[in-house]
């Protein structure tokens, strides 16, 4: 996990949001509006440790399915 706190981006705090909707903080792969949401915001949240890898999909195996982790949620409530 990061030690150091980071600000965390527009699109990172949208994305981590959404886990808040979901069951054991699932994260989705499409916004609102249908669109996918970018690789680069999930690597993102990933490095800094606010989301954690749900389970590789063996389908789309390109695609980023992940959770949000304690420290995710800890960052949203700053």
């Amino acid at each position: 996990m990061v030690a150091l706190k980071q600000r965390l981006s527009a699109a990172e705090k949208r994305y981590l949001k959404m886990g808040l909707r979901q069951p054991g903080g699932k994260l989705p792969l499409f916004d609102e509006d249908g669109q996918e949401i970018s690789a680069r915001t999930i690597s993102a949240c990933l490095k800094k440790g606010y989301v954690e890898r749900w389970f590789a999909n063996p389908l789309k195996p390109e695609w980023l399915v992940c959770k949000l982790t304690d420290f995710g949620r800890e960052a949203l409530r700053e």
